[in-house]
C-alpha cells in the first residue's frame, strides 16, 4: 500500500504537464476555464487535484490500519478480522475501479493487497 501511495502521490503532483501537445491542450484547459460548483469558483484541475490527494490519504489511511491489525493475537483476532475482512473488500471494489476508469498497474495493487488481506484472514483463522 504504501509503494501504491508513493506512485499515486508522483502522478497527482506532475500531471500538469505532458510531452504530447493534444494532451497538454486539454490540460491547459482543465487549469484555465473556471465555473461555479456548489458555491466555490473551481477548475477541473482543481477537481482533479483535490482527488487524487484525497485518493492519497485514503490509500493512507488502509496502509495505516493494516498495518496496525498486522499485530493481530488472540485477544484482538476478532476485531481485527473485522476490520481486514471489510478493508480488504474495499481494496478489491478500489482495484476494479482501477482496472475500469486508470490503468493496471494501479489496480495491481489494490488486488494484491486485498488478495493479501484476505489471505491473513485464513492466517488468523488458524491462530483462534
Amino acid at each position: 500500500m504504501f509503494l501504491h501511495l508513493l506512485g499515486h502521490m508522483v502522478g497527482a503532483t506532475t500531471w500538469k504537464t505532458n510531452p504530447d501537445p493534444n494532451v497538454q491542450q486539454t490540460i491547459n484547459q482543465m487549469l484555465d476555464n473556471k465555473f461555479m460548483f456548489m458555491g466555490a469558483t473551481q477548475t477541473l484541475a482543481g477537481h482533479h487535484d483535490g482527488y487524487g490527494y484525497a485518493s492519497a490519504l485514503a490509500l493512507l489511511f488502509f496502509a495505516i490500519i493494516l498495518w496496525i491489525v498486522s499485530s493481530a493475537d488472540a485477544n484482538t483476532n476478532a476485531m481485527s478480522s473485522k476490520i481486514i475482512l471489510v478493508t480488504s473488500f474495499v481494496l478489491l471494489l478500489w482495484g476494479i475501479d482501477e482496472l475500469i476508469f486508470f490503468f493496471p498497474f494501479a489496480a495491481s495493487f489494490s488486488i494484491i493487497s486485498s488478495a493479501l488481506g484476505f489471505y491473513s484472514l485464513t492466517l488468523l483463522k488458524k491462530v483462534s
